[in-house]
């Protein structure tokens, strides 16, 4: 039974706590997209329509600056509370629920720091990118320098009952660098890499909530409530896009909530495959990632050159709107997510039942594909 303080038990302390830190994040991402929005519309600093895209007119960049900031002033902002205003006593009135977690917050202040850089040298890299247009070898050894930075230093890594830390950190690394990726190419829509990374965290956050991971869920919910302030300018029909200075610090932050949550030990009887979730989750990102790069190597173009033959592209030929289009690849991912929260709490039958319908969820995006292609080369 959960400690009673003043009145209030744990579980309500700690909820109100979330509900804070996704309320703090979301007003003040409102407020600097916001900001971004005009100073991107002062400067010139714009997405000009081009073949690859489908907007008709000028869209001001910048959202990664606002999301960036937002992450960085709200992770700062409780680094300080938790290491000053103990001392204080000023947290004495939370109650134990809260302060049992303090040590383990400090001792991970280090990893925090390791984080903050490894997102500041992806944001420098997107919004450099986004004014000078970068090559993409260039900015994959970057990728690569910062995921594995992240898994070394940070112990951003994925264990899967393997012993050697080298093959744990190349393997982190690798994820780490196909999520970032995965994102990037996911920006190809109004709210669509935004969304999608919202309804992932929030899958992320229950398995972390049920491991009792107060420090992950914490992080999750300070990124929900960025990105959801973001959607308030960048739903369909976007008032500013993120730009690659955001969808880059996106797919590393939600790599970061998927190789931080713990999976196995949620497991009561040990179920190997629990630690299979987040690629149910990430399975509509990683489906368009993979889908697309494979589509352009076989027509001979660079998989790393923009385009309009990602599922939302392929779902907009169609006749659907931005909004039903994004709705769309909400739903998708909505679905495979739902899947992955049981994955932990079912037998080897479930866990077969639950891939099997992520496969054909996955399936049905594909007839749409194939549909469009086939429709588009009778035209």
């Amino acid at each position: 039974m959960s400690n009673v303080i003043n009145g209030v038990s744990e579980i309500q302390t700690l909820t109100i706590l979330a509900v804070v830190l996704l309320a703090g994040a979301f007003l003040l991402s409102v407020i600097l997209t916001a900001i971004t929005k005009s100073w991107a519309v002062r400067t010139g600093f714009v997405a000009i329509p081009s073949e690859e895209r489908f907007h008709k007119t000028a869209v001001p960049l910048g959202g990664g600056i606002a999301i960036f900031t937002t992450l960085s002033i709200i992770i700062l902002a409780a680094i300080g509370a938790v290491k000053f205003l103990p001392a204080a006593g000023c947290l004495d009135r939370l109650g134990e629920s809260v302060t049992i977690h303090i040590p383990g917050f400090l001792s991970k202040i280090g990893q925090l720091a390791i984080i903050l850089l490894c997102m500041l040298a992806l944001f420098v890299l997107g919004l450099w990118d986004d004014k000078k247009h970068l090559g993409p070898f260039f900015k994959l050894a970057v990728q690569v320098a910062v995921a594995i930075a992240a898994a070394v230093f940070a112990d951003v890594r994925v264990e899967l009952f393997i012993e050697s830390r080298i093959i744990t950190t190349i393997i982190s690394g690798f994820w780490i660098v196909l999520i970032i990726n995965a994102f990037n190419f996911l920006d190809n829509m109004d709210g669509a890499a935004a969304g999608i990374a919202v309804i992932a965290s929030c899958v992320l956050s229950t398995a972390a909530a049920l491991s009792g991971q107060v420090f992950v869920g914490a992080m999750a919910f300070i990124f929900i409530g960025t990105l959801l302030g973001f959607l308030v300018f960048n739903f369909p029909p976007a008032k500013i896009f993120m730009g690659d200075a955001g969808s880059l610090v996106v797919g590393f932050f939600v790599a970061l909530l998927t190789l931080r949550t713990t999976y196995y030990h949620q497991a009561q009887s040990g179920q190997w495959y629990s630690v299979l979730m987040p690629i149910l989750v990430m399975a509509v990102p990683l489906y368009d990632f993979i889908s697309v790069t494979l589509l352009r190597i076989s027509q001979g173009k660079s998989p790393f050159v923009g385009d309009t033959q990602h599922f939302s592209h392929r779902l907009k030929k169609h006749g659907l709107t931005d909004t039903q289009t994004v709705l769309t690849l909400y739903l998708a991912t909505l679905c495979t997510g739902l899947g992955a929260t049981f994955l932990y709490q079912v037998n080897l039958t479930g866990a077969t039942l639950i891939f099997a319908q992520t496969v054909m969820i996955l399936a049905i995006i594909a007839v749409f594909e194939t549909t469009s292609r086939n429709d588009n080369s009778q035209n």
